[in-house]
C-alpha cells in the first residue's frame, strides 16, 4: 500500500515549462535567426557590390587598351572616318572636345590617306561647330590631307556650319541639307500669370540682368539687342559658307534665309558635291577602301560608373548651388 498522494513524478515536472517562457525562448529564437538572416543579406549585397566595380574596372581597363591598341596598330593605308550624330552640344558624344580629338589623332596618322566626317545631325552649337571648324581647316594646313564630308539623313545648321570646311560633301538626293541661319527660342508666360493671379517679383541689379526672362514683358530694346547678336552670328556663319564653297556656291535670295533643302537640290545650290556613300567616298575618291573609325565615344565602363554616381553627384551639385548667390 503507498502512503504517498497520487500526483506528478519529480522527473515529469522538471521536463515541464511555463507557458511564458516557451514564448520568450521562441521570440528570441526568431530574433536571433532574423539577425543572422539580415547579416546574411547585407554580406551578399556587399560582396554584389564589390563584383560590380570590379566588373566596371575590368570593363574600363579592356575598352581603353582596346581603343588604344586599335589606334596603334593602324599601319596599312586606310580611310579615317569620324561620325558626326546627334545634336552638336558642349558634353555630348559630338562636342568639339570629342570630334577634334578624333580628328587630331586621324589627320596624324600616316596610314590615314584622306578623312571623311561622316555626320547625321540636325544642328547645335554654333560655338562647338565654330571650334570644330577652325580645327579642320588648321589641321589641313599642317597636314596637306584631305577631308570629305558624307551625309547620310541630315546636315542641318551647326552640322553645316561644319562640313562646309571639308574639301567636299557628299549626300544622298534625299539627304537634308543646310538651314543657314541661327535661333533663340523660348516662352513667355505673362498672359498665363495675369490669369491666374501670380506676380512675378524679381529684383536685379543691373538694368539688363533679366535678359529674356520668361516671366517678365518682353523689352523692345532688349528685343532689339538680340536679333542684332543674332544677326552677328548668321554673318559668321554665312562668311564660314561662303569661304568653304567658294565659286562653287551659287548664291540667291533664299540661300541664308535658313531654308532646309534635299541632297539633289543641294548640288544644284553648290551646297554639295555630288551623290556618294561612305564606302564610295572610300573606295573610289580617297582609293583605300579599308576604313578604320577614330571616332572618340564614351566607353560602357564609364558610362555605367556615371550613372551609379549620378544621384550622389547630383545631390553634391544641389547644395553647392544653394551655397550662395550666382552670376549667371
Amino acid at each position: 500500500m503507498n502512503d504517498h498522494p497520487a500526483g506528478p513524478s519529480p522527473r515529469a515536472a522538471s521536463t515541464e515549462q511555463p507557458t511564458g517562457v516557451a514564448w520568450e525562448r521562441a521570440t528570441l529564437e526568431k530574433l536571433v535567426f532574423a539577425t543572422i538572416r539580415e547579416q546574411q543579406a547585407a554580406r551578399r549585397w556587399k560582396i554584389f557590390m564589390r563584383l560590380t566595380w570590379l566588373l566596371i574596372i575590368a570593363l574600363v581597363a579592356w575598352m581603353l587598351y582596346s581603343t588604344s591598341r586599335a589606334s596603334a596598330s593602324v599601319a596599312t593605308p586606310h580611310t579615317a572616318v569620324i561620325e558626326i550624330r546627334g545634336a552638336i552640344a558642349s558634353g555630348s558624344e559630338a562636342s568639339a572636345a570629342n570630334i577634334v580629338g578624333s580628328l587630331v589623332s586621324a589627320f596624324e596618322d600616316r596610314g590615314a590617306q584622306a578623312v571623311v566626317l561622316l555626320i547625321d545631325s540636325p544642328g547645335g552649337s554654333p560655338v562647338q561647330a565654330g571650334i570644330i571648324n577652325d580645327e579642320i581647316t588648321r589641321l589641313k594646313a599642317l597636314h596637306n590631307k584631305k577631308i570629305y564630308a558624307v551625309v547620310e539623313e541630315t546636315c542641318a545648321s551647326a552640322a553645316y556650319y561644319i562640313a562646309a570646311a571639308t574639301d567636299a560633301i557628299y549626300v544622298d538626293k534625299a539627304s537634308l541639307v543646310g538651314s543657314i541661319g541661327v535661333l533663340m527660342d523660348g516662352f513667355g508666360f505673362t498672359g498665363l500669370m495675369e490669369k491666374i493671379g501670380v506676380e512675378r517679383r524679381l529684383m536685379t541689379a543691373g538694368e539688363n540682368k533679366a535678359l529674356l526672362d520668361p516671366f517678365s514683358p518682353q523689352d523692345p530694346e532688349q528685343r532689339a539687342y538680340i536679333q542684332s547678336m543674332l544677326g552677328q552670328i548668321h554673318t559668321q556663319f554665312i562668311e564660314v559658307v561662303k569661304r568653304g564653297r567658294g565659286d562653287r556656291l551659287k548664291e540667291d535670295a533664299e540661300t541664308f534665309t535658313g531654308l532646309v533643302w534635299s541632297g539633289q537640290q543641294a548640288i544644284e545650290l553648290g551646297l554639295a558635291d555630288g551623290l556618294a556613300n561612305l564606302d564610295h567616298v572610300a573606295r573610289e575618291i580617297v582609293q583605300a577602301p579599308d576604313i578604320v573609325d577614330y571616332t572618340q565615344r564614351e566607353n560602357l565602363g564609364l558610362r555605367l560608373a556615371k550613372r551609379f554616381g549620378a544621384s550622389i553627384g547630383e545631390g553634391m551639385f544641389v547644395a553647392a548651388r544653394s551655397a550662395g548667390v550666382q552670376l549667371r
